[in-house]
């Protein structure tokens, strides 16, 4: 038994990976030719995150679990973590250089994949004996879902989703045996922490399995709840600051959810089609085949084959129906894709399959039968405009491999059974590879792209390591940015941040002072000012790929007059100048500078580009609410009376739109506030401690960081200065220290301990009861017989793997 499901786990990796290596391979797509794959979240967060993972377990990271300095001025990291990288493959990115960052994540995405194969092979030979490379087929199919290779693999921490359903599942049938309980436990909190969100609808797919395979008695219920309680449970350090992350967040953009049509359902049941807001539901034609037999299956029993199918319908049902889709998604419609959950329906159908099988390979009226559904289905497909020809024609050939396939394993010898699994396998290989190309070639033409890592890369890197003068001043990787995460991928500590978790308060002060973003506030661009350089502490910049040096900069934490609080305005350089303290622009009613002043442009909403007179053309990235353009520099004012001038389209603000720097009194601003400023300061990866001049006054001491939730200062909840943190200081107060725990962590690590201690205690009692029920010695048992797999059938009912 262990041997063929080594062999299965093995079989159904090796597809796997060939075929998805061979798919991008016919695409040309990295790593194996110039096509990016770093499209859409894939370029623009994780490869980034996955970089900062490196940096941080390679000890160069600005930062530690707890804070992170680098994005967004200091924002909060466990939540990122927990969202982005705490999948236990993450890990494998230190064996990578860095400048193979994007191979590393890519590897890390198809090891996921073939740990997705094999767990579900593991699963269907647990729950039923058969055909050893049947199961390591339909797992392959499993793992090469469309789902998988279409939508999760620019996804990677919905790829721990795929591994997590065939292993809660069969955590189900060690609850149904009573088998392995500490076990069963330690494996819901592992996938729970990989990644909650698609965990979260593995678990719901595993109870609906579960349901199907029969619950004897409410002790397996309880078995079973009491197992996904304290998984989750034991997962709550990682869980809780996710949730609590997610409730400070900047909310995105939400829609209704609007079910797709059915012809639009099936066309992506078909190879090598694509669709953003429509389900993927690819599956090798020869699983969906075996799966539609099962209902005709005449050696199945009357239960299995009606509970089997109607709970497929049901799942899918369940995808197009507005309340259940809430229910599958924690009861919010994302922002995206709106059938995150077809993994689980994959998962069912491959099931279903097995179940059939399990039972002897279909016959002949079983393969007529389901062939009708499967010629219906590519019916209502071609109604559609999805389902193209090369589709239908992909569909066609698996279907005819299949049901040849089938043909020759029913011929009962084994070279023709060996003839049947190589066009079986050969046929979900071709299709997948397929799907998986004709994905490649489509992201990128309808999704935001980015390049992999290289001499513009570099450069930008070298020129941040180059003025690197962290904690003394940050460097800002500057604009325009490589992605939305710069300071993560090239180093350096900027504005820039882009997460599911970037902080309201961060998104409301940088858009106060002028900045800049995308993805409806989320993604929160570097603001090239000299004023909110100077506040942040931001000492170095890089332009034109080289960094450029500023004097006139702040420390990261000074001292404000009195403790009363401020609010910004409507006007970024009013607001930039009351949290200077001082007036350093001029806004001229009609749009013209003074000769020597810096010209800046503000039009939040403008797309296209704004010029001072016949300079350069600067690009203005408006669009409210989704992108929202930063305040712009458009150089000095070198002639009289030149004025801005703005071509495209969008609202412009009809006054205060220009604001004129006077870079003298700007530095006079900072040399008065440097003269009260910390004379020290020093980071740490969760927290700061500034050293006050000698006679400092009654005060506010603000440290150029976003305030948000989780800073405490001198033993309390830190202040707020303009959402910055603050803290007040006495008279002569020498020094002022912060620390910053995420909110929930707390709360998290209380939940986890109670958790192990429940464990403890069960585990206490157990060994008790079986001490004291253990019945005297007897003689030894006979040998028990083992299951015969060359296709003897069981006693529970005919089952059989053809001639393999």
């Amino acid at each position: 038994m262990q041997r063929h499901m080594s062999r299965a786990c093995a079989l159904a990796g090796l597809l796997t990976a060939f075929a998805v290596c061979a798919g991008d391979a016919v695409a040309r797509t990295f790593p194996f030719g110039p096509r990016t794959r770093g499209v859409n979240d894939l370029g623009n967060q994780f490869v980034p995150f996955h970089a900062h993972l490196w940096d941080l377990l390679r000890g160069r990271a600005d930062g530690g679990p707890l804070l992170n300095w680098q994005s967004g001025y200091g924002t909060s990291f466990l939540p990122d973590w927990g969202t982005y990288l705490s999948s236990p493959f993450a890990l494998l990115v230190a064996l990578f250089p860095r400048d193979d960052i994007d191979l590393a994540v890519y590897v890390i995405g198809v090891v996921k994949m073939v740990a997705a194969a094999a767990a579900m092979a593991l699963l269907l030979l647990t729950q039923r004996a058969g055909s050893w490379w049947g199961a390591a087929v339909l797992a392959a199919s499993y793992a090469l879902c469309g789902w998988a290779v279409i939508e999760a693999s620019y996804n990677p921490m919905w790829l721990d989703g795929l591994i997590a359903f065939p292993l809660l599942c069969l955590v189900g049938e060690w609850v149904r045996e009573g088998r392995h309980p500490l076990l069963g436990v330690v494996v819901v909190a592992v996938v729970w922490v990989a990644n909650f969100y698609t965990a979260y609808m593995a678990t719901l797919g595993a109870a609906l399995v579960l349901l199907a395979r029969g619950v004897r008695g409410w002790r397996v219920a309880a078995r079973a709840a009491g197992t996904v309680l304290l998984g989750i449970g034991l997962a709550a350090p990682a869980l809780v600051p996710v949730f609590l992350g997610s409730r400070h967040a900047h909310p995105g953009w939400t829609r209704e959810f609007r079910p797709a049509g059915w012809a639009e359902v099936a066309a992506r049941t078909l190879p090598a089609t694509y669709g953003f807001f429509t389900p993927a539901l690819f599956l090798a034609t020869g699983t969906l085949l075996l799966a539609a037999a099962l209902v005709f299956h005449r050696r199945a029993p009357a239960r299995e084959r009606w509970v089997w199918t109607g709970l497929v319908v049901g799942v899918l049902l369940s995808s197009q129906w507005g309340p259940t889709h809430l229910v599958w998604h924690v009861f919010a419609t994302p922002n995206g894709s709106p059938y995150r959950q077809t993994f689980v329906l994959a998962g069912v159908v491959v099931i279903a399959a097995w179940t059939g099988v399990s039972y002897g390979w279909p016959g002949r009226r079983a393969l007529l039968g389901s062939t009708g559904v499967l010629a219906g289905v590519a019916c209502v497909a071609a109604s559609g405009e999805t389902a193209t020809v090369p589709a239908l024609a992909l569909f066609a050939g698996g279907l005819g491999a299949a049901v040849g396939a089938m043909a020759l394993v029913r011929l009962g010898r084994r070279r023709y059974g060996v003839m049947g699994a190589v066009l079986l396998a050969g046929a979900l290989v071709g299709q997948a590879a397929a799907t998986t190309a004709y994905a490649d070639r489509e992201r990128p033409a309808r999704l935001d792209d980015y390049p992999p890592w290289g001499a513009d890369h570099e450069a930008r890197a070298a020129a941040v390591a180059g003025a690197d003068g962290w904690p003394r001043h940050r460097t800002d990787p500057g604009r325009p940015q490589l992605t939305g995460n710069d300071p993560l991928l090239v180093g350096g500590q900027g504005a820039a941040y882009y997460s599911s978790h970037t902080p309201a308060v961060l998104t409301r002060t940088l858009a106060a002072l002028g900045g800049g973003w995308t993805s409806h506030g989320r993604s929160l661009q570097s603001l090239d000012n000299p004023v909110t350089d100077a506040l942040f502490a931001v000492g170095a910049r890089v332009r034109d790929g080289g960094a450029v040096r500023s004097e006139v900069v702040l420390p990261l934490v000074t001292w404000r007059r009195g403790t009363g609080e401020l609010r910004y305005g409507a006007s970024p350089f009013r607001n930039q100048e009351l949290l200077l303290g001082s007036r350093v622009y001029d806004l001229p009613a009609d749009g013209v500078c003074p000769v020597g002043s810096d010209v800046f442009v503000w039009a939040p909403d403008f797309t296209g580009t704004a010029s001072l007179g016949d300079g350069p053309a600067v690009s203005l990235r408006g669009g409210l609410p989704k992108r929202r353009a930063a305040m712009t520099p458009l150089g000095p004012q070198r002639t009289a009376g030149a004025r801005v001038e703005l071509t495209g389209h969008g609202a412009v603000p009809s006054s205060g739109g220009v604001g004129c720097l006077d870079r003298a009194r700007l530095a006079a601003a900072v040399a008065d506030l440097r003269a009260t400023a910390a004379t020290a300061v020093h980071l740490t990866g969760d927290g700061v401690r500034a050293d006050l001049p000698p006679g400092i006054r009654p005060g506010t001491a603000v440290l150029a960081a976003p305030r948000i939730a989780g800073w405490r200062c001198e033993g309390r909840p830190a202040d707020t200065y303009l959402g910055l943190v603050a803290v007040r200081v006495r008279a002569g107060q020498p020094s002022v220290t912060c620390s910053f725990r995420p909110p929930g962590l707390r709360a998290g690590t209380g939940v986890g301990a109670l958790s192990l201690a429940v464990m403890a205690v069960v585990v206490a009692a157990a060994g008790g009861l079986r001490r004291r029920g253990r019945p005297s010695p007897s003689p030894s048992p006979s040998p028990r017989r083992h299951q015969d797999f060359t296709g003897a059938a069981p006693s529970r009912g005919p089952r059989g793997e053809g001639a393999a």
